[in-house]
């Protein structure tokens, strides 16, 4: 088998000959298991076919689109472009029309790889020399049969070492086309195996997979350490709050990923005896926060574990045994992590916590993370002016909002997207969000700016509160008044109450959409009138003298946006 160390693609070769459990689908209906050499086998198969596929122009990138569920088939595609020296581009199947055909023409992919059920996203997009395969056809069944026998190595379009492209994964953003961050073979074998032994993950654990793998959650922290450790992988086709411990418990799992709302939705779900009968030992993902991740183990009986690594690479936080509730560790090895003030380029100073690790100097303390020291970030596909933004100055510049405590510890913030301005004092959405996340009846929250009829932003709260509970202002009013930590500055002038909270296809919450309808929306909301004490609903009257106010302040458009 030719393989270079270091990479992916040496991952996928090693299960050859191991017949361990490698994946596993189905759910708890009709569990169905493929051996890791079978994996390795059907991979390599994979390769086989993408190298006799792939055109020989000369400006053909070996890019493959990947529009699944989370199927075997993904997986197995991700195992052979490694195989192959190809990269694989995760398509998002929530987009659509002209937004989907860009992504996939962006990435300049020449095959992609779908299933029936997506078919419908693709009619009438132009995507010339694209050549689409459904794996849940006979048609695909056929094409591949020929190269049952290949193994891994003897099919490739370009030998893999560790600088070969592998994934182009899309970032999320609230604005502007996504982009498509570059990450080779070298730099996610290698994060693989820190995050084996970060976990202590061995061949008896049981990674489930119910994030898409589409996003780079689910493939760097989630299938690709447990091909480091020889672990077993266990595929959700969509995350199911509802299914999510059936499935837990029929696959043996023992570790999981989340992302944003994912905790929120497990912990709406109606309380059961057997919460904690169950194999899992943690789960690690970003945003859970102090409180739903406190919430969720005393329930489950499962430590969450919040980690910071973005998928471009650029930054990356490392937590240590002392790492304070809340904190998400310290610089990683080689990082020289700064909190910068992006007004001024200078340091912000350091956070002052009180006695239970609230924040008290908010405004000064929080700014953006950067990196001043070498940095891992490989690029973003065709997109200069996005990779010159994100490295300006010779900084590494995250787009996370985070706070420092004197002993060098890191907190996020939220992203400098959510950042409001409230009276000229500058204010991070993802601190109001965590104390607001304590009030006893709300089970989801989402912070955001709305324009201020003068200058500035106002706060907005949305809330999805307990099943069967209604909004009470007077006792919502009382929660923020004894909350010491909430500045004077902080609390929402606007309450809008959701039955669910809005999410992206990666379970993250939609606050783009929720800043575009702002307070003129279809939920009930309330609002606390400058000068007045308390809440009461936002009524026909109210909404008309507020767009007078700003259209006498020349800042209606501001509401279009």
């Amino acid at each position: 088998m030719r393989t270079t160390s270091g990479t992916v693609a040496e991952l996928v070769a090693r299960q050859w000959g191991d017949h361990r459990p490698g994946l596993m689908y189905g759910g708890s209906t009709h569990t169905a298991v493929l051996g890791r050499h079978r994996c390795a086998q059907e991979a390599a198969a994979r390769a086989a076919l993408l190298v006799d596929l792939m055109p020989a122009a000369r400006d053909a990138e070996p890019h493959i689109g990947v529009l699944l569920d989370n199927t075997p088939e993904f997986p197995l595609w991700l195992g052979a472009a490694a195989l192959a020296g190809a990269a694989v581009a995760g398509i998002n199947p929530t987009r659509r029309g002209s937004e989907l055909a860009r992504d996939i023409l962006h990435t300049d992919c020449r095959i992609l790889v779908t299933e029936r059920a997506h078919l419908p996203l693709l009619r009438g997009l132009d995507l010339p020399g694209v050549r689409i395969l459904v794996t849940d056809s006979q048609e695909y069944a056929a094409l591949l049969a020929p190269y049952a026998g290949a193994e891994p190595g003897e099919a490739v379009l370009a030998a893999p070492a560790p600088g070969s492209r592998f994934l182009l994964y899309f970032t999320s953003g609230s604005t502007g086309a996504p982009k498509a961050a570059v990450c080779s073979q070298g730099r996610l074998a290698a994060a693989a195996d820190s995050l084996v032994r970060q976990f202590s993950v061995t061949a008896e654990d049981v990674h489930y997979v119910c994030m898409p793998l589409f996003h780079g959650n689910a493939v760097i922290a989630d299938w690709l350490p447990a091909l480091a450790g020889g672990a077993s992988v266990a595929l959700r086709p969509r995350f199911s709050a509802s299914a999510f411990l059936d499935d837990v418990r029929a696959y043996g799992a023992t570790y999981f990923t989340y992302v944003g709302r994912a905790v929120q939705y497990l912990l709406a779900t109606e309380p059961r005896p057997d919460d904690r009968e169950h194999s899992l030992r943690l789960g690690f993902g970003t945003e859970a926060g102090a409180v739903d991740a406190a919430r969720f183990a005393e329930r489950f009986g499962v430590r969450l574990v919040e980690g910071y690594g973005a998928t471009e690479g650029g930054a990356s936080v490392q937590r240590t045994p002392d790492t304070p509730p809340g904190a998400l560790g310290r610089a990683g090895a080689g990082d020289d992590l700064a909190v910068i003030d992006p007004g001024t380029g200078t340091e912000c100073p350091p956070a002052e916590l009180d006695a239970r690790g609230r924040l008290l100097n908010g405004s000064a303390a929080i700014g953006e993370l950067v990196n001043r020291g070498r940095s891992l970030f490989e690029g973003y596909w065709r997109n200069p002016e996005a990779q010159a933004a994100r490295t300006r100055d010779g900084w590494y510049w995250t787009g996370d909002l985070f706070f420092r405590d004197a002993e060098g510890f890191l907190y996020f913030a939220g992203r400098t997207d959510d950042r409001l301005r409230v009276d000229s004092e500058n204010l991070a959405a993802a601190v109001i969000e965590n104390i607001l996340a304590r009030w006893p009846a709300a089970v989801a929250v989402a912070v955001y700016a709305v324009p201020d009829e003068v200058a500035g932003d106002q706060v907005m709260a949305a809330l999805a509160l307990e099943e069967g509970a209604r909004f009470s202002p007077e006792a919502f009013s009382a929660f923020l008044a004894a909350q010491p930590d909430l500045g004077t500055k902080m609390s929402p002038r606007y309450v809008r109450i959701v039955e669910s909270m809005p999410v992206t296809a990666t379970n993250k919450i939609h606050r783009a959409g929720l800043r575009r309808s702002g307070f003129r929306c279809p939920d009930p909301v309330w609002w606390s009138p400058p000068g007045g004490s308390g809440y009461r609903p936002l009524g026909p009257a109210d909404l008309a003298g507020l767009l007078a106010a700003y259209e006498a302040q020349g800042r209606a458009e501001l509401l279009e946006r």
